[in-house]
């Protein structure tokens, strides 16, 4: 009896080692609790500061799910095959939300600000200096091969889903790391701009008011994606999956008889890539393959493509107004919103302009370039995927 108690009593105590060696606690790795820590902090800079909370929150969840450490040579979550989350990362792999979350871009985006007052489209398109001195810097380090500087160079645009893309056509062993750098910096927008608008900008320049924009005709909106179209995928037929999606939604939103279309492009299908995109690439972010060097110069030349471009922005106004007659003048402070982050650039211009002039509006100013930087970005990615691929 004793013999058999005692047998029970060691059968016993070897499940519980081998079920202590099985949890995160015995598995766990420094790296394992920094990407749970960076996780945590997304998910504080969603939820308290309301940094892009529908991307924060997502991806600093996922880094969570990612980095739970398990038992060496145990296959779970995003690693095993036909699991739920693999299955979904095949649509980042691939490049197949990118598309969805701008078809639902067009469908919500007003291009009015841009098609009054057309000139505004040259900021968005000097803000993409930024995404060709970040291809150029990460060649100068010697580090990266063509295609993955401009996979990284596209971080500049501020633009989540084009990242993505061009990642995945170029360079899907750094997709994590560039596409968390992009979403990063989207939010960042009302950190990183700000300082920067107001070192390049004088107290009358940021004093200009811009005349209203004028009336759009319905005829304009409708015409625009379809000319915009034709015009833009004969110059880069390879942005087309992007340029495409983008102008279709619009032409949805601007037709004014396919709303219930342009409701669930605009609602459920981008609510849903959007989920999906930053569930799946956080959990992409395992500590073993996302703490590198690589990484981290990725993240260093992430921002300074987004300091470039923001620069180049706000400088272009100040040429464009060596050129323009008083009155025509434009405010140096909406030259931010070049960057594709819509619409959170706009409201950093509106914002820093309104601490100088409570009564200057410049968000409905703002946003033709900001809605022209979604188009850029599109095309600038088309170019480079045009070259390297």
């Amino acid at each position: 009896m004793n013999i058999l108690a005692a047998g029970g009593s060691s059968f016993m105590a070897d499940q519980l080692v081998q079920f202590l060696q099985y949890t995160g606690f015995a598995n766990v790795e420094v790296g394992h609790i920094i990407m749970i820590l960076i996780g945590l902090i997304f998910i504080y800079l969603g939820i308290k500061k309301e940094f892009e909370p529908l991307l924060l929150v997502p991806i600093g969840f996922g880094m969570i799910v990612g980095n739970i450490p398990f038992y060496p040579g145990l296959k779970i979550g995003i690693y095993e095959d036909g699991s739920v989350l693999h299955i979904l990362y095949h649509g980042v792999q691939n490049g197949w939300y990118p598309p969805l979350i701008f078809l639902g871009i067009g469908a919500m985006t007003d291009f009015s600000a841009m098609l009054s007052n057309p000139k505004l489209m040259l900021i968005g398109a000097a803000a993409q200096v930024g995404i060709f001195a970040a291809y150029m810097g990460a060649i100068a380090t010697g580090l990266f091969s063509p295609n993955e500087a401009g996979a990284i160079g596209i971080i500049g645009g501020a633009d989540g889903p084009t990242a993505i893309f061009l990642s995945s056509q170029l360079a899907p062993d750094l997709m994590g790391a560039i596409a968390v750098s992009a979403y990063s910096y989207m939010a960042l927008v009302p950190v990183i701009q700000p300082p920067i608008m107001r070192l390049l900008t004088t107290k009358k320049e940021r004093l200009i008011r811009m005349k209203p924009p004028r009336q759009v005709s319905k005829l304009e909106k409708i015409s625009f994606p379809i000319i915009g179209l034709i015009f833009c995928a004969f110059i880069v037929p390879s942005g087309l999956p992007l340029l495409g999606m983008l102008f279709f939604g619009n032409l949805l939103k601007e037709s004014g008889v396919t709303k219930r279309l342009s409701e669930v492009a605009s609602n459920a299908i981008v609510n849903i890539c959007t989920l999906l995109i930053g569930l799946t690439v956080g959990a992409s972010t395992q500590a073993t393959t996302f703490l590198t060097g690589r990484s981290v110069l990725i993240f260093a030349l992430g921002a300074g493509s987004f300091v470039v471009a923001t620069f180049s922005g706000v400088l272009f106004v100040k040429v464009m107004n060596l050129f323009l007659k008083e009155g025509n003048k434009i405010n140096p402070l909406i030259g931010n919103s070049g960057v594709s982050a819509v619409p959170d650039a706009a409201r950093v211009s509106n914002n820093v302009g309104r601490e100088y002039d409570k009564n200057n509006y410049l968000l409905q100013h703002a946003m033709g370039p900001n809605v022209a930087g979604v188009v850029g970005s599109a095309v600038a990615a088309g170019i480079l995927l045009a070259f390297l691929k």
